[in-house]
């Protein structure tokens, strides 16, 4: 009986290998000679094309509406060397807002073990709300407490980096006889 594969005898009762076809092996980055050929290729690869340019600062472009935000979401920035905001982060308007979203969602709500869940909804409300401003390159960190009265104190600190001119925060509480809710709004200009 003949076996077939790639391991065949022959007539004369000597076995050879029969051609496989191999694949050409690719170089490693960690073999010296090859790892200066892939950098080559994978710089040749890339390509850096810019499809949007900030437009120059002006009034009139300050107010960024909300239909830009999905048509530029994917697109590639060139870099404007722009080291002021647009429009600066105003903290009473924003607290005014935190304060009535506070006020609206907690009309009758009691502590529970629903006060998590509640932190996070109200913190990514808050989010959207800020986000509506539509503040240009500003970064947010939104921290909701919610702490439930027992008579005890509580002391809260942060302590951050940044720049004096167009870094800011904003406070808003909201207290009933049974919890205190603190929701902390920092923004961080990216230049």
């Amino acid at each position: 009986m003949e076996r077939r594969g790639r391991m065949a005898k022959t007539p004369t009762g000597q076995t050879h290998q029969s051609p496989v076809s191999k694949r050409e092996r690719k170089p490693s980055m960690f073999e010296k000679e090859s790892y200066a050929q892939i950098l080559r290729e994978r710089l040749r690869e890339s390509f850096h094309d810019v499809q949007y340019v900030e437009p120059p600062f002006d009034d009139s472009i300050a107010d960024v509406g909300k239909e830009w935000k999905s048509a530029l979401a994917k697109l590639k920035f060139a870099n404007s060397y722009r080291m002021e905001p647009l429009k600066k982060f105003q903290a009473h308007l924003v607290e005014t807002k935190i304060q009535q979203i506070l006020k609206d969602s907690l009309k009758d709500v009691k502590y529970d073990d629903k006060a998590p869940h509640l932190s996070l909804e109200l913190a990514d409300g808050i989010l959207a709300a800020v986000k509506e401003f539509a503040y240009h390159r500003y970064k947010f960190i939104i921290q909701v407490l919610f702490i439930q009265k027992t008579g005890q104190a509580i002391n809260i600190a942060s302590r951050w980096i940044w720049d004096v001119a167009w870094d800011n925060w904003v406070e808003a509480k909201h207290e009933t006889e049974s919890y205190v809710v603190l929701a902390l709004v920092f923004a961080l200009y990216c230049e």
